[in-house]
């Protein structure tokens, strides 16, 4: 069994399209995500980032392949995967009639965070995100701030070694996304593994240790950024990866 806290290996999603026939979303990528590093998923919309992080996140079953979070199989351990793991999104919904608190509640205990401490947790977490003086409102009469750190707040609640990401900052304004880079940052220093799906350049240039790319579904190069740099001789990420989705003198590379 790998040491790594996400092993994916041949993962395949195919849908069927009355339209187009079959679709194959995800084709047969691999790649592994290593302690305390920000691993980015870097692709134009509709390369199969959402469908490929939906399936490590469970919400999705896959077609053929796998892949282990924590060690847990998500195919055959479903329950186990979703314990370890905290999946962010901007357009995850927040159950509007209850309170921060009461999310932060609701999540810690649908993800079997211990009763003895949960109110410590929670409490924790309220201080950490600047919730105090929102704490007893209902999510549905919050801005759209603090709806964000709720809703991230909720994703880390039962303190998952393993955190997804998925273009967190789309329709986020200036200082609400540079918010959120900081906090992915300071989740990185805790040591968490954390999958960050952007089409973002800079933001992939800002944050990830390493950057997968990932183009009509198959993964075309995983390295850190000097590396996909010294690879490619272009300097910018955006050149690096025009290159790699043309096919402009560069090799498919394999995972590392």
């Amino acid at each position: 069994m790998s040491d790594y806290p996400v092993t994916v290996t041949n993962l395949t999603k195919v849908f069927y399209d009355e339209a187009r026939g079959e679709v194959r979303a995800v084709d047969g990528i691999s790649f592994e995500c290593r302690p305390g590093e920000i691993f980015g998923l870097l692709g134009a919309n509709g390369a199969g980032k959402t469908t490929t992080l939906r399936l490590l996140a469970t919400i999705l079953g896959p077609t053929s392949g796998s892949a282990r979070i924590m060690g847990y199989e998500i195919g055959q351990e479903p329950e186990e995967v979703r314990r370890n793991l905290g999946f962010y999104s901007a357009s995850t919904a927040l159950y509007p009639r209850l309170t921060a608190r009461e999310t932060l509640q609701f999540f810690a205990r649908i993800n079997h965070y211990p009763d003895s401490a949960r109110d410590a947790r929670v409490n924790y977490l309220i201080g950490r995100f600047g919730l105090e003086s929102y704490v007893n409102a209902r999510v549905d009469r919050l801005s759209s701030g603090m709806k964000q750190k709720v809703s991230i707040a909720r994703t880390v609640v039962h303190d998952p070694p393993v955190l997804i990401f998925d273009e967190p900052t789309v329709g986020l304004d200036v200082l609400n996304a540079l918010e959120m880079q900081q906090m992915l940052g300071e989740f990185r220093n805790e040591g968490k593994t954390i999958i960050f799906s952007t089409h973002i350049m800079s933001e992939a240039e800002r944050l990830c240790d390493r950057i997968a790319i990932i183009h009509s579904g198959k993964i075309l190069a995983c390295d850190t950024l000097e590396e996909l740099r010294q690879k490619t001789g272009c300097r910018y990420l955006e050149d690096i990866f025009i290159r790699y989705v043309k096919g402009e003198g560069v090799t498919v590379a394999g995972a590392g």
